[in-house]
């Protein structure tokens, strides 16, 4: 049981850290100047969104959460399992970011899912 509750930390925070620094970046916009200084003034204004920190501190908690998972379930079973992060994060765009999915992004979804189905079951 532990198992699938790290797991589904793993997958939901990782995510859930992704789209919340994705969101944050589209505040911030396209950085046009690559000048030290212009990347600076880009960096500072990041730093200041709580969108990005919220995004760092999920994250985080995915990839310790990840390493504990590693030290007792097989890397068979974990890396392939974690690719559900890819089904979490193509609806998570889709309901939170606004993002459109075509049918071959719905088709990659399923691809998906039959696999980490077929290692699940082992």
């Amino acid at each position: 049981m532990r198992t699938f509750i790290f797991l589904a930390i793993v997958v939901f925070a990782g995510t859930g850290g992704e789209i919340a620094a994705t969101h944050a970046m589209k505040r911030i916009g396209e950085v046009k100047d690559f000048a030290p200084r212009a990347v600076l003034g880009v960096l500072g204004r990041a730093f200041r969104l709580g969108w990005l920190w919220v995004g760092l501190a999920l994250m985080a908690l995915a990839f310790f959460s990840l390493l504990a998972l590693l030290s007792w379930a097989d890397v068979s079973f974990v890396v392939p399992a974690t690719a559900l992060s890819y089904v979490v994060g193509a609806l998570g765009a889709k309901i939170l970011l606004g993002e459109r999915l075509g049918p071959e992004r719905w088709a990659g979804i399923l691809l998906v899912c039959i696999g980490v189905a077929v290692v699940c079951t082992r």
